[in-house]
């Protein structure tokens, strides 16, 4: 008998649970789920009700016995758990915001993950992260934890270095958002694409890529010299790479890696962009407000594209950006 996978999500009240739930449903022949625990805190309870809700409905659409648990009790969940998936924040947006703008006042990088943000960021979380392990020491020692919640190295590398549990794992989007990117760029499917990448999160360097194990990499870098090329994800607008930049370089850069070589730039944008739209916090929190109400409509389409295209611009935000 093929066993069955118990999973735990903390942070499922995040507005990024629906895709996350797709990716199940997409894979449930390779990962036979049967529970699915989405895990929150009591300013995220209403959050949690209603993806919790939309999550029921996707699973019933797909005919799949999961059963889907909702608890703000992260100890119930854990216990017995296979995997451990992790996407909180500490603090709530309100935090983030707060993390963009006071570096900003001081003409310093405000950004969720890099700079006196990023470090703010992590020091808030880290300790959450390693309150968590010890709970799963104790509830599901052999359970994997999958860390998605940003600053994705600095939280996973925590773990690694100040507890014993080694069953941990760090994913970020970028790589994957950057084949993903590509493929589109190079008009071939993703299946197609293969990027070798080096580096630390969030500055990773596509060393090659390959298109059905062939190397592309002098094409597409003379391809990214249009700056209309130059980003692969949507809430970093690449300033685009001057051509002698790129090719001197030789290899791909990170759409993060604008604030590491285009920093006065950057930090210009920002400081625009909360003078006026607001800081990405503040755009965030506007747009999850919009989404929530779309995924309390029970005759939403239940797939995460059909959920996109329902939604117009409000779900294209990275996933956890």
């Amino acid at each position: 008998m093929t066993k069955t996978i118990k999973i735990v999500t903390i942070g499922g009240g995040s507005s990024y649970t629906p895709e996350l739930v797709e990716g199940f449903i997409k894979r449930y022949h390779e990962l036979p789920l049967r529970e699915l625990w989405l895990v929150d805190i009591e300013e995220g309870k209403e959050k949690l009700e209603i993806v919790g809700n939309l999550a029921r409905r996707m699973f019933q659409k797909a005919r799949l016995p999961v059963k889907v648990h909702l608890t703000l009790d992260r100890r119930q969940a854990l216990q017995g758990a296979d995997f451990v998936t992790t996407q909180f924040r500490v603090g709530l947006l309100d935090a983030r915001a707060k993390d963009e703008r006071i570096p900003l006042k001081y003409g310093v990088l405000g950004q969720e993950t890099n700079g006196p943000g990023g470090l703010f960021k992590g020091l808030r979380t880290i300790p959450v992260i390693l309150e968590i392990v010890e709970d799963m020491k104790e509830l599901c020692p052999e359970a994997w934890l999958v860390n998605f919640t940003n600053p994705a190295g600095m939280v996973t590398e925590a773990v690694l270095r100040y507890s014993d549990h080694r069953r941990v794992v760090g994913l970020c989007n970028v790589p994957i958002g950057m084949e993903m990117g590509i493929a589109k760029l190079l008009k071939v499917e993703h299946s197609r694409v293969r990027i070798d990448f080096a580096g630390l999160n969030h500055m990773v360097y596509g060393l090659d890529v390959y298109v059905d194990g062939v190397s592309v990499k002098d094409y597409v870098i003379e391809f990214l010299t249009n700056p209309e090329n130059a980003s692969f994800v949507k809430n970093i607008q690449g300033q685009g790479w001057e051509p002698e930049f790129i090719r001197a370089l030789g290899v791909l850069p990170c759409p993060y890696h604008n604030y590491y070589y285009k920093t006065r730039e950057m930090i210009e944008k920002e400081i625009k962009n909360a003078a006026t739209l607001g800081t990405r916090a503040e755009v965030v929190k506007k747009l999850e407000d919009e989404l929530f109400e779309l995924y309390k409509d029970p005759e939403l389409p239940l797939n995460h594209h059909s959920l996109r295209k329902e939604a117009g611009h409000i779900t294209v935000m990275p996933l956890f950006g």
